[in-house]
């Protein structure tokens, strides 16, 4: 009998090993990535304080595509721009990159890669 595997448990596994490493600060707080079928998500946190210091997705109006595909790399590089300019102008620079239990591939690399671009450091 084949046994199907519960990727959502591998995914689960992974983000909290990788939360166990890595932790936001209020000097270089922790830019967190979730991805979903359909749209791709960031948030910026400081743990020490347990708050979220900036968000952006392609569900915001203007991160949003012209014909609402929210799921491709195009997409997830324009979020990892605005949330770069919205942590410049709230002056930080340096942050953590958190991808989530997703490879750091595709949309997920897009994104950390147009934040690198825009003038993020991690």
């Amino acid at each position: 009998m084949i046994t199907r595997v519960d990727r959502s448990a591998i995914r689960r596994r992974i983000r909290h090993r990788i939360r166990k490493k890595v932790l936001g600060t209020q000097d270089r707080p922790r830019l967190a990535v979730f991805r979903s079928g359909k749209h791709i998500y960031a948030q910026v946190v400081d743990d020490n304080a347990g708050t979220t210091l900036a968000s952006s997705s392609t569900l915001m109006p203007d991160v949003s595509m012209k014909n609402g595909k929210g799921g491709n790399i195009a997409a997830a590089e324009k979020v990892g721009a605005t949330i770069a300019e919205k942590l410049k102008s709230a002056g930080i620079e340096t942050i953590v990159f958190d991808r989530g239990g997703c490879l750091y591939h595709g949309r997920v690399k897009a994104l950390a890669d147009a934040a690198r671009k825009a003038g993020l450091k991690f």
